[in-house]
Order: C-alpha cells, then sequence, then structure tokens
C-alpha cells in the first residue's frame, strides 16, 4: 500500500537519542545495532548479506529502491538486516529488468522500514558515539517500553550469530566435474563466493557452521575455505579449533571477513570490536606485496589485532586499509594459507581484489603439483 500521508515513526539509540522519520507502511518495530553503509549501489545485496544479520542498516545513498529488487542479485535465501533507515524511500522503480518494487519485496519478509531521516545528521552522530543497539518503531509504541525492550537486546560484542545464519545441511555448488574440490565452512556464506570458485573450475561443499573437521576431511578437497559471516568470532571456539585442522592439514586455507577474523584467532592472535567498523563499497586498501592500491568492498565491525600480528612468527600482514592502518589481510609464512578482511567477491563492485581467488586456485594448483593451463 502506497501511503499519501504516511505515519510517523522513530528511531530510538541505546543512548536514548531520538530521530524522527516516516514509515513507509509496514507497522511494528524491530531491534538490532545501528551501523551505516556508504556505498551508492547495491542495496540489495547488501539486505540479504548475511554478515549484516542482527543489524540496523543506515543507507547514506540519499535513494533507496529506485531501481526495484531482481532476484539475480541477492546473496542469500532472504533479507538479513534486521531494520532498514534511509532518507528517500522510493516506491516507485525505473529499471527495466527489474521484478518487482521494494516496498513489496519488505512487505513479503515483514521488513521494517523508517524514510525522511535527517540520515546525514544520524551517521555523523554514529562517527562521534560509535556503533550501538537502537529499535525503529513504526506502530507508535510508548517511548518508556521501548526503551525498556531495548535495554535488553544484547550486545554485538561477545554474541555469537554464524549459527543464525548457516546452512543446516550441507550442500553443493558448482560442476561435479570441476577440477578442484573445495571444502567451505558456512558461517554466513554470500552467494557471489559461490559463483567465483565455480567459474574457476571449483566444485564446491558448502558445510554447516559446526561441522568436524573429519566429516570436512571425508569430502577429500583440495582445499578449504572459511567464509564470511556476523557477530562476534571470539564466541566461535569450535570453529577455531576447525580451523586449526585446516591449517595442520598442509591444504591450501582461504578466509574472507569473519573467516579472516577465525584464522586470526587460530593463530592466537586476538580480535577487537571497532568504534564504528568499516561498510561500503569504496574503502582504500594497500597490497603490501605489490605496491598497489586496491579499492573493497567491506563490511566488518570486528578486526584482527594489528600490534600482536606484527609480533607473530608465523604471520605476516599482506593489506592494510589506508584510512586507518587496521590489518585487511595477512598469510602464514611456514603455510598455504592467507586471509582478507574485506570482500573479494563485491558484487556489484568494486572488482579490484577478485585476483584473491586466483590466487588461492593457484596455491591449490602447487599443492596438487598441477600445471597452469
Amino acid at each position: 500500500m502506497k501511503y499519501t500521508t504516511r505515519p510517523q515513526a522513530i528511531l530510538l539509540l541505546a543512548d536514548g537519542t531520538i530521530f524522527f522519520g516516516k514509515s513507509i507502511g509496514i507497522s511494528g518495530k524491530t531491534f538490532g545495532e545501528v551501523c551505516f553503509n556508504t556505498g551508492m549501489t547495491g542495496y540489495q545485496e547488501i539486505f540479504t548479506d548475511p554478515s549484516y544479520f542482527g543489524q540496523i542498516m543506515v543507507a547514506t545513498n540519499p535513494h533507496i529502491g529506485n531501481y526495484g529488487v531482481n532476484v539475480k542479485e541477492v546473496e542469500s535465501e532472504s533479507i538479513m538486516i534486521a531494520g532498514l533507515v534511509c532518507k528517500n524511500f522510493s516506491f516507485n522503480h525505473s529499471r527495466p529488468d527489474s521484478e518487482s518494487n521494494l516496498q513489496d519485496y519488505f512487505e513479503k519478509q515483514n521488513l521494517i522500514c523508517i524514510s525522511d531521516v535527517d540520515t546525514r545528521a544520524l551517521v555523523s552522530y554514529i562517527r562521534d558515539n560509535g556503533a550501538q543497539n537502537a529499535v525503529i518503531c513504526t506502530d507508535g509504541t510508548a517511548l518508556e517500553e521501548l526503551k525498556q525492550q531495548l535495554a535488553s537486546v544484547p550486545d554485538m560484542k561477545g554474541l555469537e550469530l554464524a549459527s543464525k545464519v548457516s546452512a543446516i545441511e550441507p550442500y553443493f555448488f558448482g560442476n561435479e566435474n570441476a577440477t578442484f574440490k573445495i571444502a567451505a565452512l558456512d558461517l554466513g556464506i554470500k552467494r557471489n563466493i559461490l559463483r567465483n570458485l565455480a567459474k574457476r573450475n571449483c566444485y564446491i561443499k558448502v558445510f554447516p557452521y559446526n561441522t568436524p573437521f573429519d566429516q570436512l576431511n571425508a569430502f577429500n578437497p583440495d582445499g578449504y575455505f572459511l567464509s564470511n559471516g556476523p557477530g562476534d568470532p571470539e564466541p566461535l571456539t569450535v570453529v577455531q579449533a576447525v580451523a586449526k585442522q585446516m591449517i595442520a592439514s598442509d591444504l591450501p586455507v582461504f578466509g574472507i571477513c569473519l573467516g579472516h577474523q577465525i584464522i586470526g584467532l587460530a593463530n592466537g592472535v586476538s580480535t577487537y570490536k571497532m568504534f564504528n567498523g568499516h561498510r561500503g563499497i569504496n574503502h582504500p586498501v594497500m597490497n603490501i606485496l605489490t605496491g598497489k592500491g586496491e579499492i573493497t568492498s567491506q563490511n566488518h565491525g570486528f578486526a584482527v589485532n594489528r600490534e600482536e600480528l606484527e609480533k607473530h612468527p608465523d604471520l605476516e600482514i599482506t593489506h592494510y586499509h589506508i584510512n586507518d592502518n587496521t590489518v585487511a589481510g595477512m598469510q602464514m609464512k611456514s603455510k598455504s594459507c592467507f586471509s582478507v578482511q574485506y570482500h573479494p567477491e563485491a558484487s556489484p563492485g568494486p572488482h579490484d581484489s577478485e585476483y584473491l581467488f586466483d590466487m588461492f586456485v593457484e596455491n591449490i594448483m602447487k599443492s596438487k603439483k598441477v600445471q597452469p593451463v
């Protein structure tokens, strides 16, 4: 339903700050950690990215919904964000190959959205005061009741969320006659990661996040992959133990985002929650090995401790974030294991870092002593 006069709505932050706006027509309330993404396009990929599970997304791009939705541009089976905050919500869309408008898409999955918010002021406030829990309310619930409910929402620090988005049963992706076999641990894997591996002649078996190593190993893979995902990596102690076994197997290992953090923890390097995190598609990264800069897509609120990593005898930094010098990539000196904090599978882009998938396949070829084609 399109509202000529739309209901009033509020965004209440944990510190009591309130931002006012309007509902797009879906009544209710939703809770989560509020964060912002600076991408100018790709909102559908953002909304369906499992790494955003449990988070209220603030879109800095002023127009959301203008090009509708297309089923081919999802990163998972459903919307993963807890709610959306935007400036201008487009009820109409104009892209020829879109299948529906964004409001219908939200209504089917009951996603709460508040629009007409001063998102520039909101993002500035988050940057100054840090990420925190929040609630979007579009149903007129009393403010004191909202404050009480919001106070009971757990902080992202210490929160294990991979189990909420991981596959329940193993499944396959790609051509079963492909040259290479990959055992991927699903911590919240994005579909475009699987596409990038498959188009490089890989057949992937995707396993639930808590799968024991012997079951992954029974697939007789040529390499192991640790995926992206939501939440704090520290509570994932079982996954860290499996990562240690992956590394000890001497097969090539590749980790992205949460998988990168797990590899750090598996090597005794701690992680920490960032003040704001990195979320957008224009983050500059320096590749120390090549001396080249890369523009990257990022989505993370935790990072690997750089000071501890620099002191580690068997780890070295391969990439760092140019804006704040945080660790963006690392590799082991004694093993065929590397990882990055950002997203080389970025869809819709940028694609500067897709070479990392080629590196993983090259490591597999070296391990199998296969000559490049």
